[in-house]
């Protein structure tokens, strides 16, 4: 078996012309040069170069051991600095997923300021609901995602990120309702807007009428938390929505906020990746930046 170090000193050799030389770009001794050739020459049973009397000169066969020598070096030179640009994100992809609400309000921050750092990485961000991330996870087409948690998946590791509470909003027309707390019950007299069948958030919502005994269907389902809020704004009813992903428009008075005299839990946001997956570079330096906030 012929080592790559061989070819290395058959391509110097080659393009000085001169074993001397040879040795002295490869900082190594002339009869190392030497030696290596004599053994390439063994093991093909060919003279790879005519011995002159001021150097060295390719024969035919050692023409045609060149030609693929100098691509494979060279294919092998571009090998590594693809990976030196990947490890100094200089290059590479940055592969996520999360839904609308989460893209808005969690992730943009973060992304868009490591899309200032390294604007070479590629973003491809995917709009997708939990289990759509989850599903594209375990099939290898994005490397994280941030999602609503509880969330149960022996494939995946799931870190907690950030908390977010939960509430329920209207607008001016049902303004005086949040003058005073409101029973469950109370809270189901009125019109509900809550996102659609299937999703976490409509699971968590649907969990917490259930444990005090009280099941209602949503007047209204839609698919957007902007949807949902502009809605609740117009006057349609009360609104299922993170307190996070609302702040602007409790801050101008759009919308107010009910209290209730049993209390939402918060809920958490996580972060999920592939078990025993070793994440790109790029993904690796964007999760450690979430981490670290």
């Amino acid at each position: 078996m012929v080592h790559l170090e061989s070819y290395r000193i058959f391509l110097l050799t080659a393009k000085t012309g001169n074993f001397t030389k040879a040795a002295q770009a490869l900082h190594i001794t002339q009869p190392s040069v030497s030696y290596a050739i004599k053994q390439l020459e063994e093991h093909f049973g060919a003279k790879l170069f005519d011995r002159l009397s001021k150097g060295v000169r390719l024969t035919e066969e050692g023409k045609a051991l060149y030609e693929y020598v100098e691509q494979s070096f060279s294919l092998l030179g571009r090998g590594e600095k693809k990976l030196r640009e990947l490890v100094q994100l200089d290059a590479g992809e940055l592969r996520i997923g999360a839904s609308g609400p989460i893209i808005k309000h969690v992730l943009l921050p973060h992304l868009s300021k490591f899309h200032a750092e390294h604007p070479q990485i590629r973003i491809r961000l995917m709009q997708i609901k939990t289990s759509e991330v989850t599903r594209q996870l375990q099939e290898e087409q994005i490397d994280l995602g941030l999602v609503h948690l509880p969330l149960e998946e022996e494939t995946l590791d799931v870190t907690p990120f950030i908390a977010i509470q939960d509430c329920f909003v209207v607008g001016k027309a049902y303004k005086e309702l949040a003058e005073q707390p409101l029973t469950v019950r109370q809270l189901t007299q009125i019109p509900l807007l809550l996102p659609t069948s299937g999703s976490s958030t409509r699971l968590f919502v649907e969990h917490w009428f259930a444990e005090r005994g009280v099941y209602k269907e949503p007047d209204i389902e839609l698919t957007s938390t902007e949807m949902i809020v502009e809605f609740a704004q117009q006057g349609y009813g009360a609104a299922f929505v993170a307190r996070q992903f609302a702040q602007r428009e409790l801050a101008e008075g759009s919308l107010c906020e009910l209290q209730l005299t049993d209390p939402i839990p918060p809920r958490m946001i996580g972060v999920v990746t592939r078990k025993n997956k070793v994440l790109p570079s790029a993904s690796s330096s964007f999760l450690n930046l979430l981490m670290k906030g």
